[in-house]
């Protein structure tokens, strides 16, 4: 995607990149500028305390000889290699003996140290800067010519020197070439122009690979996210495998959006199965009060159709309401509050209360129990969901082939406490329709002479993921074996 100088800078990638590279400028700036000063200074320092020592050695051979052993010194110190500057002068400024051809005006006129560094021209590089020009038809200037080199059109040098006056009113300069200093500072200053040209490039190089880099990612997301919104929830955001931030970010949108998309075919199954299966008992209730009020009945037919109409609302209440909790479970939003429950005091409150049911229907209802197991749960939830197995088991075991039998068993199966109900009725041979049967109001019964709505075994796999857990639905052979497994004492 093309995008123009403005858009670019409003991205947070090219800001980062430009506040950063800004940064760095500023600091290598003030650090290379830092650095120069404080070596400037540390140089000059030292240029001056060696002119000292050369003033100080020149003191010391005048204070022996006078003038001509100084005069003798200063010509030989000035021929050496590398040597300082050295002039002596008389009282009029004509120059003498020394190194030095020509000076800045004004430069011996005051003693001491010089306020500022001044041209100068050493002895000798007149002529050959001349003969290198080809200007051999110009005169060459005298020893005591003190023109400056700007006025000659000759090249000068910089430099800091100490003017004395000798007790003879004669003038005499010890000076330092400065060149070592600017060369210092040039260097400093291609080094500066150089780093600053690299971090620049580097800069761009970074927000080429990088920062387009995210930025085409961003638009993916971007372009994803909006496809979403238009109401294609099938839709995901892209992960490369990079595992990045951006990786993550996507996973767990993308999980977002899946737990957002179940929950809205949750309430579309739920929307359907209400507007299809609570339709019958609706119009049972309608059908029944129509008839009632017909014709011309006893007191005691009244009371027996409210009596039944209101039993039926009791019942579709209660589907409501399992509804409801369902709906609740599955999105997580259940206000149950949680704590530590011992699932074999559970089975036994369980067990006992629907022995009676049981007994009734003539089916053995048993439980194996060997030791106690606590988790982290709701004992209300957990017991309402083993109610509806229970329950179940027993309506289903009723048409065996030997003689019914219900079993509840608790064991430990390595990290997972595992609550069993087996029975050993006709059970649900066929794979698809165990994985139907968790489904709201799927009854696999087709004669439907068993009285529910369904929402059994709905409800006990919505608590049974409020635990963190899980429902099973296995062959028993004969018969089911409902299998529930809670995480051992795992934080819900």
């Amino acid at each position: 995607m093309a995008l123009s100088l403005p858009a670019i800078m409003k991205t947070t990638a090219a800001r980062l990149s430009a506040l950063y590279l800004l940064l760095f400028a500023l600091c290598a700036v003030l650090l290379v500028f830092y650095m120069t000063s404080l070596s400037a200074r540390m140089l000059t320092a030292q240029t001056q305390e060696t002119i000292n020592d050369e003033v100080l050695g020149l003191a010391r051979a005048y204070q022996r000889g006078g003038l001509p052993v100084l005069v003798r010194v200063v010509e030989n110190r000035s021929r050496q290699p590398g040597a300082n500057l050295y002039l002596i002068a008389d009282a009029n400024g004509q120059i003498l003996t020394g190194n030095v051809q020509s000076l800045e005006p004004g430069v011996i006129e005051t003693e001491g140290w010089t306020t500022e560094p001044f041209s100068y021209q050493r002895f000798g590089e007149g002529e050959l800067d001349r003969l290198r020009s080809g200007a051999t038809d110009q005169p060459a200037p005298q020893a005591g010519d003190n023109s400056t080199p700007q006025s000659t059109g000759e090249k000068g040098h910089n430099a800091i020197a100490l003017v004395l006056r000798l007790p003879n009113q004669m003038i005499m300069l010890v000076g330092r070439d400065l060149g070592e200093p600017e060369r210092f500072r040039a260097v400093i200053s291609r080094a500066l122009t150089l780093a600053l040209g690299m971090m620049g490039l580097g800069g761009l190089l970074i927000w080429f690979f990088v920062g387009r880099a995210a930025l085409k990612r961003i638009d993916s997301v971007s372009d994803a996210s909006r496809r979403i919104m238009g109401g294609d929830l099938s839709g995901r955001l892209p992960v490369t495998g990079a595992g990045d931030e951006f990786d993550r970010l996507s996973e767990n949108l993308n999980a977002m959006l899946a737990r957002i998309a179940m929950l809205n075919e949750g309430l579309k199954q739920v929307s359907d199965n209400i507007a299809h299966d609570l339709k019958t008992p609706l119009t049972r209730l309608r059908n029944r009060a129509e008839a009632t009020l017909a014709g011309r009945h006893k007191t005691e037919d009244y009371r027996q159709a409210l009596e039944g109409t209101i039993a039926e609302s009791d019942q579709l209440i209660k589907t409501f309401n399992a509804i409801l909790m369902i709906s609740r479970l599955e999105a997580g939003y259940s206000s149950e509050q949680t704590g530590p429950v011992d699932l074999a005091a559970t089975v036994s409150d369980v067990v006992e209360l629907y022995e009676p049911v049981a007994e009734e229907a003539g089916v053995t209802l048993e439980a194996t129990v060997p030791e106690a197991f606590t988790i982290n749960g709701n004992r209300e939830l957990i017991g309402q969901a083993l109610s509806n197995i229970v329950d179940n088991a027993i309506k289903y075991s009723t048409d065996a082939a030997e003689t019914p039998k219900v079993r509840v068993a608790l064991e430990r199966a390595g990290s997972e406490i595992k609550l069993i109900v087996t029975d050993n009725g006709h059970g649900i041979p066929d794979d698809a329709d165990r994985a139907r049967a968790t489904e709201r109001f799927v009854r696999l019964e087709k004669s439907r002479s068993q009285p529910g709505s369904g929402l059994g075994l709905s409800l006990a796999k919505a608590i049974m993921t409020f635990h963190n857990g899980r429902l099973d639905l296995l062959p028993a052979n004969p018969g089911l074996s409902v299998v529930m497994s809670f995480p051992l004492r795992e934080t819900h």
